[in-house]
């Protein structure tokens, strides 16, 4: 294995705030509905999707585990929506997306762990690798846009430079 490899940091709000949003509970405001029997977190991402004439999708993706350390060959982008996800599991997964800019893509990369409480919303036109689900099949709620229009770009890193490796532990 030739190339630069990376591991991933903590996912944290102010960390990914360049990317988009993290959703979690911890440190949300809450209120209590039901009778006081549930406890409701409000807005917790921002999603865009009614570009194009666009509608809400929600959808349960099913993600096999990677191995590590795992070739980072190719990165997408949706210009018309964000695209969020959330794990049903708890599981841990890893969160790869790359800042815009002239320099080679393995300087623009940045990998997060989410610890499993949380899930991410991409903005639009945000880089980002597919779903990396780590340890077990996980499944996951997703919630992005459905329309006629075409909402993925993708772009193959050449040469598979970029290596992600989150080490034994976190696979345990």
């Amino acid at each position: 294995m030739t190339g630069i490899v990376l591991r991933p940091t903590a996912l944290s709000a102010a960390e990914f705030a360049a990317f988009g949003d993290v959703i979690e509970t911890d440190g949300r405001d809450s209120r209590w509905i039901n009778d006081g029997t549930c406890r409701r977190f409000d807005d917790l991402a921002r999603i865009d999707v009614l570009e194009a004439e666009g509608r809400p999708l929600i959808s349960i993706f099913e993600a096999n585990p990677r191995a590590m350390p795992l070739a980072i060959r190719a990165l997408e982008r949706h210009p018309l929506s964000s695209q969020a996800f959330f794990p049903l599991h708890s599981q841990p997964f890893l969160v790869v997306v790359a800042q815009e800019g002239p320099e080679p893509w393995p300087v623009r990369v940045r990998v997060y762990l989410s610890s499993g409480g949380q899930g991410i919303n991409y903005r639009r036109n945000v880089w980002h690798h597919s779903l990396i689900a780590l340890g077990q099949t996980s499944r996951f709620l997703v919630v992005d846009r459905g329309g006629t229009e075409d909402n993925c770009e993708e772009v193959h890193i050449e040469d598979a430079l970029i290596y992600v490796d989150v080490g034994s532990a976190v696979l345990a």
